[in-house]
């Protein structure tokens, strides 16, 4: 099973401009949207996050469980749901005005984390701008530590500017998990947030060469349309997008860290040391399972991956 901790929340996409824009309700959060595209590819997926009770999380749980996400390690909240309503930007990366204090996916604690993992568990997703908020960052730091050695730790920096005022702050944090995570995926819009004016290939490169241990043996960049690329030991591996018609980009990310992550679990390559002796042809396929997987989420609207039946027409 793979579990992804961090945030869920309702993404609002705009479908109609008729009479001004029309927002539609989409599962937002990258950690949900990476459970939810990992179990709709066939894999065991779990969410590890704070769920209100409100309508709008009610709406999540149920879009969730109708994918196959198993709930056991939801905590509900009172809070309300967090919100974000997505402005598509012609070229460039969606704009996203987020409503989010005091929102339940913020309020998870350390105690409401679950004592221990079963040996189900192989493998924790973390994501999202809740490592970098209170007190959520602070008990996904405390699981993230917990788990480290036990289970592969796969790591999505997702950084959104908006949520990160403090920018310096954020990357220092962001850092440290890096070096507790065996698999790292940014993408080429986040390392140019977080490292301005230095090229994103190099600063993935480096990760691998940092003389801290143990640090990621595996440092994914996504490119957009010019595809992905993976730094390992067994040297450097690209790999082109998938051309398809673009509707949105939203949760392409995502998507792609979940079809790494399912094809690191059909391969039964799920810990550090099997990930640490990977050859070339695997990441290969590995990230051409995963650019699918992305390129078939941007052609609908939302966050809304694709169902392992829908690979196999392609």
């Amino acid at each position: 099973m793979i579990v992804a901790c961090g945030e869920a929340l309702v993404d609002f996409t705009v479908e109609s401009r008729e009479r001004g824009p029309l927002y539609v309700p989409h599962v937002g959060g990258a950690s949900l949207n990476v459970a939810v595209a990992v179990a709709r590819l066939g894999v065991p997926a779990a969410f590890l996050g704070g769920l209100s009770r409100d309508a709008f999380g009610r709406f999540l749980r149920a879009q969730a469980l109708a994918s196959g996400v198993d709930p056991r390690y939801v905590c509900e909240r009172a809070e309300p749901t967090a919100l974000a309503f997505v402005q598509p930007e012609d070229g460039r990366e969606p704009v996203f005005s987020f409503y989010g204090h005091g929102t339940a996916e913020r309020a998870l604690r350390p105690d409401d984390l679950p004592p221990a993992f079963p040996r189900e568990v192989e493998a924790l997703h973390f994501a999202g701008y809740s490592l970098l908020v209170e007190p959520v960052g602070t008990a996904l730091e405390t699981l993230g530590r917990r788990e480290q050695g036990r289970r592969l730790i796969f790591l999505d920096p997702n950084v959104r500017p908006a949520l990160t005022p403090d920018l310096d702050a954020g990357r220092a944090r962001l850092e440290a998990w890096v070096r507790r995570a065996d698999v790292v995926k940014a993408s080429r819009a986040d390392l140019g947030v977080l490292y301005p004016g230095a090229p994103g290939e190099e600063v993935a490169r480096s990760w691998l060469a940092r003389p801290e241990a143990p640090g990621p043996v595996l440092a994914v960049v996504t490119l957009g349309a010019d595809g992905a690329v993976a730094f390992h030991a067994a040297g450097e591996v690209r790999v082109p997008s998938v051309p398809v018609t673009v509707v949105d980009t939203v949760g392409a990310g995502d998507a792609f860290s979940a079809g790494l992550l399912a094809w690191l679990h059909e391969a039964r390559r799920l810990t550090r040391a099997a990930v640490a002796r990977l050859g070339g042809s695997e990441i290969t396929a590995a990230l051409g399972r995963a650019a699918l997987v992305a390129a078939l989420t941007c052609t609908r609207t939302g966050a809304d991956p694709p169902w392992l039946a829908d690979l196999a027409k392609r």
